[in-house]
Order: C-alpha cells, then structure tokens, then sequence
C-alpha cells in the first residue's frame, strides 16, 4: 500500500515538474462555443440609442422630479423597467424600493428605486452585473475638485426644501455607461437560450452619489435574507476611452478590488482578466489592488462593506472635466470601448454562471486546510466539494508573487499531496470545474490574522 501511495506521489511530483516550467497561456480550446456568440452579440447600436435615451431625461439625480413622465428620475427609472421587461419573459424585472429619510446628502425624504432584473438559473447563487443611474452635477464638476477648488453645491437652495433638485446632469458616462452595459446584457443574457447554473441580476443601482445608498440598502437586504450573492461585477464610468489630458486608451479596462491580497474579491478580479482576456483577447484588463480609485468609491464598495465579494470596473483614461459635470454629455462616449467592456463583463458573468460555486478550503473552524503532511515538507491541500464540480484545478504562485504563475488539472477529488513543495514559500489555490470545463474563480489557502496575545508582566 505504502509503495503505491509513494509511486502516484512520484507520478504526481513528475507532473508538478512540466507544469512548473510551462507557463499559464490561454487555451482557445477552453472557449465555450455559446459564450463566444453571446460576446460577440453585444450591440454599439443598442448601447448608443439606450445612452441617448437616458440623456434625454436631462437629470436623473436622486432628488429630482418623479412626476414627469420625460424629464427627471421617475420617468427615467421607469424607463429603464420597461425597456428590461420587454426584452424576456425569462427577466424577472422589479423595483428594488426603500424609503430614505434626511440625512448626509439626502436633504429631504425620498423613495429610492434600485431597477433589478432576475434571469433565474438551476440554482439561487447569484451573479451581479451592474451600475448606478442616477446623476448630479456641481459647479465645476470633478474637474475643478480634483485641481484643489473647495467643494461645491449640487445647485443653490431651494426656497422650498422639498422641491425637487431638477438642475440639469445628464450623466451619460457616470453612470449612464455602466447603466447601459448592464441593461444591454440583461438583453443578450435573457435572450441567448443558455441555461445557467447561478441566476444571473441586471441592477440599475440609485444614490450611488448621496454614498452608495441604493447598493448598500439592497447589499443589507441580501444578508438579512440570506441571499448567496456570489460575485458582484460592478461598471461605473466605463465608456470613454480618451483622457482629460489628450492620453488615448481605448485598449484597456482597469478592475479594482478590496485586498487583502487573496481575499475573495482579489481572486474575482483575477478571474476577470483570465478569461475576459480569453473571451476578448484584443482588451486588456488591468487589475487594481486597491478597493477603488485613490479616495473614491463606487457602488462595488458597499457590497465589500457588508462582506460580498465584488468588483469595480473603470475606464483606464478618465476625463474629470465630464465627471459630476453639465459636459457629461453623449459626445464623451466611445461606442467600441464601450462595447468592449460590456463583452469582458459579459464573458466573465457567463463563465462565472455556468461553472460551479468555488470550492470552501477551510475547515469548520474557519481554519485553512492546508498541511505540510506525510514527509512535513509537502504541500497538503484538502477542499470540500462544490455542488456541479466534475473536476479541480489547482493553482500556485511564489509567494511573493501577484498573479497564479502555474496550475494543475486534477480529477473529482477533495484532497492533493504536492510533494516538496513548501507551503511556506508559495501561494496555493484551487477552483471548481464543471463537465465542459467551466472554471470557478480561484480559493486561496489563506492563514488567518494573528490573534492578540496579551503579556503579563510582574504587578499586574
């Protein structure tokens, strides 16, 4: 017995050899026939008259008019219902409504409407592709903050504090490009035919601009209900691709992430550029390790505070000056870029839907289940089952290391001996992989914060 666990151990060292010297490359074998056509559906000509529609009701902003049925964020949020509604039957279209009271930049009581579309899949876990529709404008805009000016008003005050805020903010990059990339998806997702495993929300988040009011309202309601919010792909400012300073980049995405390191969400952001690389291997995604741009935020942030694993992306080259701004108007919009990043979200979504829920690779204890067991030098690596999983991929790096430098395919197993390899030296992961080959993102054995340990000292 002993000489056949010793001989597979060999056997599997050998392969750990050939993977360590072959580099991770993309496999145009691993693409997924259904996903290639689903990103190539993505329309410029849908996303323009969507753009144009949303700039037509000249403010969307959280306190502006709900009673007019073309001007304001009541016929906008309407809108955006009925557009989502028609695409499918499947689409479980809904309002996502609260009712706020005054407080930070909330001046007055408001209803906020988060606009939600449910595609429902085999199983409750769900996948998030979203943005914030509402808008403000400032004199100045985030231009004139960003070069040192002192803050200012979204508008003077109104004599009466309940009128509505109606100055005009057409928001057509923030955020009505990340509103349109995941209405658009919501199109070609419900009208593909592919049957998911995780249920799939097309979310048109509200408040984003009083403090991500809208997202963190439905990101509480979600861990009051216990909803299994697996991953959040979040789009705020993602259709220009020429910066304020004339720098032109209409080859990139940046994705931002709260760490640590190899906290859920960093793994999200790696599995994005792995296989939005693969899916659109014409833009590259560039991942951030930081939770957001330096000393801002978006809508992704408020699902971190609550403890769910999200991510941000953001156009490479912003142009402050049509940010929080009257000039944040249809002619700051690149359509191909635009188009891009809803097909790297749309990639990632699908390939996140169809592959089964990462492996948990920690013990009851919240402990992770690594050991150097048998030989006290070895890599020891044990993960519970996903539901779905056909198969396991292992990944590693050195641990200094950002990125997964080598991974290694193993069968319906829970339990891997990788001989001679110090776990101290390397980071190790491992993702869940379907019958076809779709891949969860990535696990990582992860040791826990040292605790405080308190020392008595004489006297005391």
């Amino acid at each position: 017995m002993r000489a056949n666990v010793r001989a597979s151990m060999v056997a599997l060292a050998a392969v750990i050899v050939v993977a360590s010297i072959t580099p991770m490359t993309a496999q145009q074998g691993d693409l997924d026939p259904r996903i290639v056509k689903l990103v190539a559906s993505v329309s410029e000509e849908r996303l323009s008259v969507i753009l144009k529609k949303l700039e037509s009701f000249e403010t969307r902003s959280t306190l502006s008019s709900t009673t007019s049925p073309t001007r304001g964020i009541g016929a906008a949020r309407q809108w955006i219902f009925d557009e989502m509604k028609n695409y499918s039957p499947k689409l479980q279209v809904s309002f996502d409504t609260y009712q706020v009271v005054p407080q930070g930049r909330i001046t007055r009581d408001v209803e906020l409407r988060n606009v939600m579309a449910v595609l429902p899949g085999r199983s409750p876990r769900r996948i998030y592709i979203s943005g914030h529709y509402d808008t403000v404008a400032r004199d100045g805009g985030q231009g004139a903050s960003n070069a040192g000016a002192a803050p200012a008003a979204s508008r003077a005050p109104a004599v009466d504090p309940n009128a509505p805020l109606d100055n005009l903010a057409p928001g057509v990059n923030d955020d009505g490009s990340g509103t349109a990339l995941a209405i658009e998806l919501a199109r070609i997702f419900s009208q593909s035919g592919i049957e998911f495993d995780a249920t799939l929300v097309f979310m048109a988040h509200v408040g984003e601009e009083q403090g991500l009011m809208g997202a963190w309202l439905h990101a509480k309601k979600a861990v009051d209900q216990k909803i299994p919010i697996e991953a959040v792909l979040n789009n705020d400012i993602v259709g220009n691709d020429r910066g304020g300073n004339g720098i032109v980049d209409g080859a990139t995405i940046r994705v931002y992430s709260e760490g640590p390191e190899d906290s859920p969400s960093r793994a999200l952001a790696r599995f994005v550029q792995r296989w939005g690389g693969r899916y659109v291997p014409s833009h590259k995604v560039r991942p951030m390790s930081r939770p957001d741009r330096f000393g801002r935020g978006g809508d992704h942030s408020a699902y971190n505070q609550l403890g769910f694993t999200a991510v941000g992306f953001r156009e490479s080259r912003e142009n402050f000056t049509r940010q929080h701004d009257v000039r944040d108007t249809y002619e700051g919009i690149s359509l191909p870029y635009l188009a891009q990043n809803a097909r790297v979200n749309a990639a990632a979504a699908a390939t996140l839907a169809l592959a089964p829920p990462p492996p948990a690779v920690t013990n009851d204890r919240g402990q992770p289940s690594i050991t150097r067991a048998p030989s006290g030098y070895d890599a020891n690596l044990t993960w519970q089952a996903a539901p779905g999983a056909s198969a396991y991929r292992i990944f590693w790096r050195e641990a200094w290391g950002p990125d997964w430098q080598h991974e290694m395919t193993v069968g319906n197993v829970t339990h891997v001996v990788l001989p001679n390899m110090q776990i101290d030296d390397y980071v190790f992961g491992v993702a869940a992989l379907d019958a076809a080959g779709h891949e969860s993102f990535v696990s990582a054995y992860v040791s826990p914060p040292r605790g405080d340990s308190a020392v008595k000292t004489k006297g005391q």
